[in-house]
């Protein structure tokens, strides 16, 4: 497995800007390594200041329990079979998309947790920041 150093967080968070660029919004772009401490953070001109913080909890939130943020969004509500999860971990963890794990060789080497707009383009730019790490391990 390959550690996550500054400079491919540097490249990670770069792609993902670009994709932000491309839809038109201003996002936090953080990566955090295996055991989810922080490598790099990134704030785009005009993001939302409560998203530094959001971001990084939604990559945290990716490595702790090895999987995308969203897959949470369902089994939280009211009444599901995690409702409250998001109380636990000193309200680390964040239920809606924008985060996911960096896998390789079938491990989680870390994760980026993107925010700053709707659900949906939270993801879109957590998925190019997530493909340019793919692209560095499939060459």
């Amino acid at each position: 497995m390959s550690k996550i150093t500054l400079d491919l967080a540097k490249q990670i968070i770069a792609g993902a800007e670009e994709k932000a660029k491309r839809i038109g919004v201003s996002m936090v772009i953080s990566v955090v390594d295996e055991g989810g401490n922080l490598i790099a953070v990134h704030r785009m001109d005009d993001a939302w200041l409560a998203s530094i913080e959001i971001a990084q909890n939604k990559a945290w939130t990716s490595v702790a329990l090895k999987m995308p943020s969203a897959n949470l969004a369902d089994a939280t509500v009211p009444a599901a079979e995690l409702y409250g999860l998001n109380t636990t971990n000193n309200g680390r963890l964040v239920v809606f998309g924008g985060g996911i794990p960096l896998v390789n060789d079938g491990k989680v080497a870390g994760a980026v947790g993107v925010s700053g707009s709707t659900v949906p383009h939270d993801i879109q730019v957590a998925e190019a920041a997530v493909q340019v790490f793919n692209n560095k391990f499939s060459q």
